[in-house]
Formats: structure tokens, C-alpha cells, sequence
């Protein structure tokens, strides 16, 4: 479902970057057909990229990171949380009267049906929950996007790479060196990545899930290093191994979405055992 957001954001509602994604990584695509996202093709897009781009700053994420990983929002069930990014609906959107908590199931209904292990299902439930920083008053490019190191130099791999001649890193000249701020292969656990939905949902579930689940949230959106291969020079081995987990991840999160709606009221008897099984009955948010 679509966000409620200020009417000078570039994208008409915050699944629009969920659709650019679909298509742009789109399984058989050719390297002809990847090229095709640029600025005149996809212009809301575009600027979503450049307020991004000109955004994510060293500085920008540290603060963000002060702010929200200390975990001072409340404490909310998992229900509660869901229910309020449900909250997160732009009721012009013609295209879709699917709510938050629809999609949410899209995706682990996806991997319950292939039988995919609880802990996955439940990521798959769990891993757009971040999005409620909209509800927190961040913007469109401090919430969804690919994601990436800050404090290094950037990768061409990137979507719309151009749009970093604005951030005001470009003149800081240690974050133009390959390794930055980072020491080769010191892990991407000890890389601060573009804040946003991925990191912040990451951070709240640290305590309970296994560490696939935790690179599934926090990298599901790390394109440029699961899809691209940049970035390895920051990765350890741990972070390979960890790898071909977000891909899985990946599948169910780009392809699952459609417009049936999962039936709440007869699946949610499990996912209330599936939340009890791994999680406290509230949450830190």
C-alpha cells in the first residue's frame, strides 16, 4: 500500500521505489534492458535518487543512527507495529487496496508455501516494518532506496552513481579512498550503510533472530554488493557465506507481491505462535 506523503516528494507513494526495484532486477533481464533506467525514463525515480544521493552523508547517517538505534520509540507487539504502518495509506493510489499488513503476508506466505524455515517466514513478515519511519517524519530518501557504505568512495555499481557529485562527502578527501573510513575486509557489520529501512528493522530485531535473518534485513537492499559484486574489498568471510541468504531473501521479496489478499483472519493463529516462538510479547522500538 502506498504512503501519505508531502506532495513535493519525488515519488507519487513510497512502493513506486518497491516497483522500480521489481523491474530493474527483474530475473532474465539483459544488460540492454538494465540500461534503461535513467532519468528521462523513470524522472520521479530519478529525483528520489538525487535527494538521496545528495543526502547520505557521513554525517547525515551518524546522526540518524544516534537517533533511532537507540531504540527510544516504545515498546509495540508485533501486531501493534504493523498496525501502525498500516497507517502508512495514500487512498488515491488506483492501483492497489492491498494494506500494509497484506503485503507484509505477500511475502512470507510466499516462503510458508515453499516451506521455507520459520525464522525465514517470519523475516519475511518482519522485514518492511522499518518503513514506519515515514510515520516518524523522515523523508522518502532517508526511508526506502538502495542502500550502501558512507564514509568510502562510492561504486559505479550504484543506481544513478551521477547524482553524487552534490553530496558534500565528495569533498572530504578520505571517504574518496577505497576503503574510507573501513579497514580492507573488516566485515560489513562494521560499515555504516545508508540509513533507512533495512538498518533500522535490523537493529530492532539484533536481540532475537538468527544472523541469516539479520543480513537478510539489514542487505536486503545492498544491491550493489549482492548483485553487483562491489564492495567485496569491506566483506569478510562471514559476509560471503552470508550472501546466498539475502539472494533467497531476495526472491520472495521482489516476485511475491501481487493482488490477492491473504486471508488474516484464518493465518493469523500462526503467526501468533510464529511470534511467540521468537519474540517477547513487546518489543523496543
Amino acid at each position: 500500500m502506498s504512503a501519505t506523503l508531502h506532495p513535493s516528494q519525488p515519488l507519487e507513494h513510497i512502493d513506486q521505489w518497491d516497483d522500480f526495484i521489481e523491474g530493474r532486477y527483474r530475473e532474465g533481464k539483459s544488460e540492454q534492458e538494465f540500461r534503461v533506467y535513467d532519468a528521462t525514463a523513470t524522472p520521479g525515480v530519478a529525483e528520489f535518487y538525487r535527494q538521496n544521493h545528495e543526502g547520505q552523508t557521513v554525517a547525515y547517517v551518524l546522526e540518524k543512527e544516534k537517533q533511532y538505534f537507540t531504540l527510544n520509540k516504545g515498546m509495540k507487539t508485533i501486531w501493534e507495529a504493523a498496525e501502525f504502518l498500516n497507517t502508512l495509506v495514500d487512498d488515491s493510489d488506483p492501483d492497489t487496496d492491498l494494506t500494509q499488513i497484506e503485503h507484509l503476508l505477500q511475502t512470507s506466505e510466499a516462503m510458508r508455501r515453499d516451506n521455507q524455515p520459520r525464522w525465514m517466514v517470519l523475516t519475511g513478515f518482519l522485514h518492511d516494518l522499518g518503513k514506519c519511519l515515514c510515520l516518524y517524519g523522515e523523508p522518502q530518501w532517508g526511508v526506502v532506496g538502495d542502500t550502501f557504505p558512507v564514509g568510502c568512495a562510492w561504486s559505479k555499481a550504484i543506481v544513478f552513481p551521477e547524482y553524487f557529485a552534490l553530496n558534500p562527502d565528495r569533498l572530504v578527501s578520505e571517504y574518496q579512498t577505497k576503503f574510507g573510513i573501513y579497514a580492507p575486509n573488516c566485515g560489513l557489520e562494521n560499515v555504516h550503510m545508508s540509513f533507512g529501512h533495512d538498518g533500522y528493522i535490523a537493529e530492532v530485531m539484533k536481540p532475537y533472530m538468527p544472523i541469516e535473518a539479520l543480513y537478510m534485513l539489514r542487505f536486503h537492499s545492498f544491491y550493489p554488493w549482492h548483485r553487483h559484486g562491489a564492495y567485496d574489498h569491506l566483506a569478510n568471510d562471514q559476509d560471503r557465506a552470508m550472501m546466498d541468504w539475502v539472494l533467497k531473501f531476495n526472491q520472495y521479496d521482489l516476485y511475491s507481491k501481487g493482488h490477492a489478499k491473504p486471508d488474516l483472519k484464518a493465518i493469523k493463529p500462526y503467526y501468533d505462535d510464529l511470534f511467540a516462538e521468537f519474540l517477547p510479547a513487546e518489543i523496543a522500538w
